[in-house]
């Protein structure tokens, strides 16, 4: 008799632990529950480098608490926003609550190698930051997103033919090394550059500010028509600032297109510009905190009545007096042209 209540016991006490290992092992509510209980005691296992006292901080459950189904599921949650398991099951034990993980491998070489408009320090930093380093817990998702972004930063200098790989090595000891080859490819050469909707100012004249180039005589020696979006970028603050230079205040930049050829060796810029109409000024005035008299003031006005706008001269004008004010102790002044 004695025998039969402790294998019945010993089979409820079974039949407990599995329903809830059932709950918890489906990404979806089921119908199997078990009742609540109070936590006894807390026994976690599988533990290799991370200590208890850290599964126990980031449980939301202790001992003396009662526990559902619902409950042990979200201590199941809280445990993988840790980043630190590949897998975990929780348990009940009669009044022991059972918590079996999986430890993510932790990294113990990184190696990069083919990369030279990148410099590998700076690779090994930006890894780093992103969470991959020697020590840190290993997560290929985190591995994943740094090669899309690495990706992007060679498209950004023209490089649209670069390829990233990575090999994750498993080691002794749940440690993994990390292999990075990159094939950094050619950088694209610039096909074409086209400005549409200007009128004023003739394409020959626009294209010359640029620091890009189509291809000429000369760019195998200056590399002028490489493509990079940084450049791209300051030449067309270069194009927005020669029409607000000579009156254009509402010239606007409205998209600028990149295409690339099939090849990936080819690129075609087309800038879309508004020109505006021309501004001259009416009317030239000082506002706001004037801790100087105005006549001082007044006389570093380098924008005057009649003048064509210049956006070159309103900051000049900014300057002469955010420094003629900070002769007088003012260093924190701020002086802002606002055109109307």
């Amino acid at each position: 008799m004695a025998m039969r209540d402790f294998i019945k016991q010993r089979g409820n006490r079974l039949a407990a632990l599995f329903s809830l290992l059932v709950c918890l092992g489906l990404g979806h509510p089921v119908a199997a529950q078990i009742e609540p209980f109070v936590i006894q005691d807390i026994r976690v296992e599988g533990l290799q480098r991370i200590s208890p006292g850290s599964v126990f901080a980031a449980l939301p459950v202790g001992v003396g608490d009662r526990v559902d189904t619902v409950a042990v599921r979200a201590a199941a949650k809280s445990l993988f926003a840790s980043g630190n398991f590949d897998d975990i099951s929780i348990a009940r034990d009669g009044g022991v609550l059972v918590v079996v993980v999986a430890e993510r491998p932790s990294i113990s070489e990184i190696t990069i190698d083919g990369n030279k408009a990148i410099e590998t320090e700076a690779l090994l930093d930006g890894l780093k930051g992103a969470g991959l380093a020697v020590g840190q817990v290993f997560q290929r998702s985190t591995l994943e997103g740094m090669q899309l972004e690495l990706q992007r930063q060679y498209v950004l200098q023209g490089r649209y033919d670069a390829t990233i790989d990575s090999e994750v090595i498993a080691e002794p000891r749940n440690r993994v090394s990390i292999a990075i080859d990159v094939n950094e490819g050619t950088v694209a050469t610039i096909e074409h550059i086209n400005v549409v909707g200007n009128t004023i100012f003739s394409d020959d004249d626009l294209l010359d500010l640029f620091e890009l180039k189509m291809g000429g005589w000369f760019s195998f020696f200056t590399s002028d028509n490489k493509y990079s979006k940084e450049k791209l970028t300051s030449d067309l603050e270069t194009l927005s600032s020669y029409y607000l230079d000579r009156g254009y205040l509402q010239f606007n930049i409205d998209s600028t297109q990149v295409a690339v050829s099939p090849n990936k060796e080819e690129v075609y810029i087309t800038a879309n510009v508004t020109e505006g109409a021309k501004f001259t000024i009416s009317e030239v005035g000082l506002s706001g905190d004037l801790v100087l008299p105005e006549d001082d003031l007044n006389r570093f006005l380098i924008v005057q009545p009649e003048q064509v706008y210049s956006q070159q001269l309103v900051t000049a004008t900014e300057d002469y007096l955010t420094r003629r004010l900070g002769n007088e102790g003012y260093n924190f002044a701020k002086v802002t042209g606002m055109p109307e």
